[in-house]
């Protein structure tokens, strides 16, 4: 009787103390925003993003999504903008500095999230987005041909790294603890209908871990060696190897810091060709039984996160420079990064859920044992059992590089057979060429691009 009238009245509390977190469908709320950036409506998509966060005090994901679009559209100051307001939430939430309220609502989101629904947590990022929060915001400084703005947005990517590497070695700690303590140690191979497989692609299980990317620690090195600091940039180079070793585009980087110096006519080029959106989380519903202290088993229906990738872009191949083709290089997944961490977290997942799943099927069990001729074995923990779909869908999926010396002047630039050609125009000693693909919408913007016209090609122009 006790737990029959308490969860209801713990999850109206939450609830309101956590606002409609539990009811927004996120997953609608960035199909809205994406539809009219695929066809080049940067104006549009952020509409959207306004209209479905009308609260004074906007969440995280509401500036992880602004900045990418503000950035895709070529606003680099904005999008700047945007993401330190995200970047300031994360270091304040990392280093705890916060007042008495904002601790209590934290630790009651926290627990009673746990207890009743992870959708009630606080988002806080997963951990490969707030590493690739400040390389993107490195790429919009490059773009620029901002170097040492760059130089200090990627020196903040390695020590988000070093802070996540500890914070999750005692996270762990802590989950074993918790799952020790309550008996429960599935794994997430154990749970019935679960799609294993996803989790266990080679692709995903060859990652180090979830958080960080070797194109990341690449960028490091082309910044540093663009600086003149070659001392700096071999170690970039060396850690993408590390964490990438079968991708020989990164073992010739290292090489090639020994290679003659260029030319008074020539630049060092690298065009990074980013497509495609983060997967989307979705919730698979899993039979899970539990066992109660007077025998009965009571089957919970309880929900796990999915990776669902995205689709809507086709697969780019290569990049043509003044009708040379080359071959893109494929440095970076952000549908794989997820995936090992979705991976990683699942004993955390696992840990919560089915906790869950005990106290809504001892509720059960009470009411069975009260009215044994209506007993029920399987319980319907419908309103509030959905798995935490929430991520940041707007920022690219596969990074794919090129990497050559081209003469200093102007470059016609083409993918996959596109209408017409972007013009660009190299006047640096080493630059960056960006290119933002999306649907068959290209965005590309910078110092390097010569014609705002040009920028824009509809679907039909990807072939």
């Amino acid at each position: 009787m006790r737990h029959s009238l308490l969860l209801p009245l713990l999850i109206a509390t939450v609830v309101q103390l956590n606002g409609c977190g539990a009811y927004r469908n996120y997953d609608l709320e960035l199909q809205q925003t994406t539809a009219p950036l695929k066809n080049g409506n940067i104006e549009g998509a952020l509409s959207v993003i306004e209209a479905n966060n009308p609260d004074p005090e906007k969440d995280l994901l509401y500036y992880f999504e602004k900045g990418a679009v503000l950035s895709a559209g070529g606003d680099f100051a904005q999008s700047q903008t945007t993401w330190r307001s995200a970047e300031q939430m994360i270091i304040e939430r990392q280093d705890t500095i916060q007042t008495t309220g904002d601790k209590l609502l934290a630790a009651m989101g926290d627990h009673w999230g746990s207890i009743i629904n992870d959708k009630l947590r606080r988002y806080d990022g997963y951990d490969y987005e707030k590493v690739m929060l400040t390389t993107q915001m490195a790429l919009n400084q490059l773009a620029l041909n901002d170097f040492d703005g760059a130089r200090a947005d990627i020196k903040k990517t390695h020590e988000r790294e070093a802070l996540i590497a500890r914070q999750r070695e005692l996270e762990y700690e802590k989950i074993e603890e918790a799952a020790k303590a309550q008996g429960a140690r599935v794994h997430y191979r154990d749970l019935q209908g679960y799609p294993v497989v996803m989790l266990e692609s080679p692709a995903v299980i060859a990652l180090k871990n979830g958080y960080q990317s070797a194109f990341s620690h690449y960028l490091a090195g082309f910044t540093y060696e663009a600086l003149g600091e070659k001392d700096l940039a071999a170690p970039g180079y060396r850690q993408a190897i590390e964490l990438r070793p079968d991708v020989a585009f990164f073992q010739q980087a290292l090489r090639d810091l020994d290679s003659p110096g260029l030319k008074a006519d020539e630049s060092d080029v690298l065009i990074i060709v980013q497509s495609g959106l983060a997967p989307a989380r979705s919730s698979v519903r899993v039979p899970y039984p539990v066992k109660l202290a007077d025998g009965q088993v009571i089957v919970a229906n309880i929900s796990f996160p999915v990776m669902v990738p995205d689709t809507s872009t086709p697969p780019l191949t290569q990049v043509s420079i003044d009708g040379r083709q080359k071959k893109l290089i494929t440095v970076n997944s952000i549908t794989e990064m997820s995936l090992r961490t979705l991976r990683d977290d699942m004993p955390g997942i696992i840990q919560r859920t089915t906790y869950r799943a005990f106290l809504a099927a001892d509720v059960q069990g009470t009411d069975n044992r009260r009215n044994p001729s209506k007993a029920s074995y399987v319980t319907h923990w419908d309103t509030f059992e959905h798995a935490d779909t929430r991520t940041w869908r707007t920022l690219p999926d596969l990074t794919q590089v090129v990497r050559l010396r081209l003469k200093k002047g102007e470059h016609l630039v083409s993918l996959s057979n596109t209408a017409a050609p972007l013009k660009i125009r190299i006047d640096q000693h080493r630059q960056m060429i960006g290119l933002r693909v999306l649907g068959g919408q290209i965005y590309a913007n910078g110092s390097a691009f010569q014609s705002r016209t040009s920028l824009e090609n509809r679907v039909s122009s990807l072939k």
